[in-house]
C-alpha cells in the first residue's frame, strides 16, 4: 500500500486525488513541510513524499506520473504523440501557472519579510491571465486531452483551486466551469477528506 506524506493543504492533495482516481489503497500521514517525519525522507523537507514499499518518491508531478504509468491509467502510453501532448500540457502548467502561484506565495508569506517584493504579484497576475487564456483555447474538453482525464487535469485543477484560495484567480469562465466539473468528481471529493 502507498503512503502519502504531507498535508492536504499542499501539493500532496494532487497525489491523494490521483490515488483516489486510480482506486488503489493508500494511507495518508498529515504532516507539514520540514517536519521531522518529512526531513527523514526528503532532506529538502518538501512535501509531498510517497512511499511505495522501500521506494521513497518526491515531487508531486513526478509522483503522479509514476502512479499513472505504473497503473496505466490517467495517462497515455510513453513514446506516443498523445503522451508527448500530455507532457507538453504538464510542463506548460508547471511553467506558466504553478510557478507563478509559487512565486506569489513566496512573496506573500514564504520568504522573510525583508526579502518579499509585494508589487511583483501584480505582474504575476497579469502574466497568468494571458497564460490561462491560451490554455483555455488549447483544448476542446471536457478534459485537456479530450475525453480522458490525465495527469495535467489534476495539476491544473489543483493550481486553479490554489489561485482561488490565494485570491489570485484570473481564470476565464471556461476554465472556471472546467475546474468546477473536476472538483465535483467523486474522487476529488473523497480526496478532500
Amino acid at each position: 500500500m502507498y503512503e502519502v506524506i504531507g498535508t492536504r493543504k499542499s501539493r500532496a492533495m494532487r497525489v491523494i486525488w490521483m490515488l483516489e482516481e486510480l482506486g488503489v489503497p493508500y494511507s495518508h500521514t498529515d504532516v507539514s513541510p520540514r517536519s521531522d517525519a518529512v526531513a527523514k525522507l526528503n532532506p529538502s523537507g518538501k512535501i509531498p513524499v510517497l512511499r511505495d514499499g522501500d521506494a521513497v518518491l518526491t515531487d508531486s508531478v513526478a509522483i503522479m506520473t509514476y502512479l499513472a504509468d505504473k497503473h496505466q491509467k490517467l495517462t497515455y502510453a510513453p513514446g506516443t504523440t498523445d503522451r508527448a501532448r500530455q507532457d507538453a500540457f504538464t510542463h506548460q502548467i508547471l511553467d506558466e501557472v504553478d510557478a507563478l502561484l509559487w512565486t506569489a506565495s513566496r512573496h506573500s508569506f514564504v520568504l522573510p519579510k525583508e526579502h518579499r517584493v509585494p508589487g511583483i504579484k501584480d505582474s504575476l497576475r497579469w502574466e497568468m491571465i494571458g497564460n490561462l487564456d491560451r490554455l483555455a483555447t488549447g483544448f476542446t474538453g471536457p478534459f485537456l486531452m479530450g475525453e480522458k482525464i490525465t495527469v495535467p487535469d489534476i495539476l491544473l485543477t489543483h493550481c486553479l483551486g490554489w489561485a482561488l484560495i490565494a485570491k489570485f484567480d484570473p481564470a476565464p469562465p471556461s476554465l472556471r466551469d472546467y475546474t468546477n466539473r473536476l472538483r465535483s468528481r467523486p474522487a476529488f471529493v473523497r480526496a478532500q477528506g
